[in-house]
């Protein structure tokens, strides 16, 4: 296997891809779109009625065409970017990490509890953290600043209580 890639030569290319989005695209990188955009789209595909009378699908449906959204797009390249990535570094596999003091059961629930919540707090907050801490620090502004701090914070506190049942 390969070397994981510096993470300062990936946050320079990850400042040049948001520079290159608010040049080329108008505005910023996100990923939460992306997934309410499939959601809604998938909704109105098995229940059209039901999607028409939701308000905040029914949005998402008049955007237009699944493919013709731009975080749609972007998201189907950060999937096949992170397989090539993968693929190129030796590392593609199957596998399930976890630490030697949880079980599987244990591990499972953490990710989908942990999951469940970003996903609904990244829609309560009208974006995720890409959108909000990368795009909105980006443009400067003063929320998403105190966003990045509040979920930085976050993150670290969460990382000390985990951590134990890690090892």
């Amino acid at each position: 296997m390969k070397p994981y890639w510096s993470p300062y030569a990936v946050g320079v290319g990850l400042g040049l891809t948001l520079l290159t989005t608010y040049v080329l695209m108008g505005f910023g990188l996100g990923a939460s779109g992306a997934f309410t955009h499939v959601a809604a789209h998938l909704e109105g595909a098995v229940s059209p009625a039901r999607a028409q009378a939701n308000s905040y699908i029914a949005g998402y449906l008049e955007a237009g065409r699944l493919w013709a959204q731009w975080v749609v797009v972007e998201m189907a390249g950060v999937v096949v970017g992170g397989f090539l990535g993968a693929w190129s570094a030796g590392r593609l596999g199957w596998r399930f990490e976890k630490g030697s003091r949880i079980g599987w059961g244990r591990r499972l629930l953490f990710a989908f509890v942990g999951g469940a919540t970003v996903g609904f707090a990244s829609r309560v907050a009208q974006g995720c953290t890409s959108g909000l801490a990368l795009s909105g620090s980006a443009v400067l502004s003063p929320g998403a600043w105190a966003f990045t701090l509040a979920f930085m914070t976050g993150g670290f506190v969460t990382a000390r209580i985990v951590r134990r049942a890690w090892r």
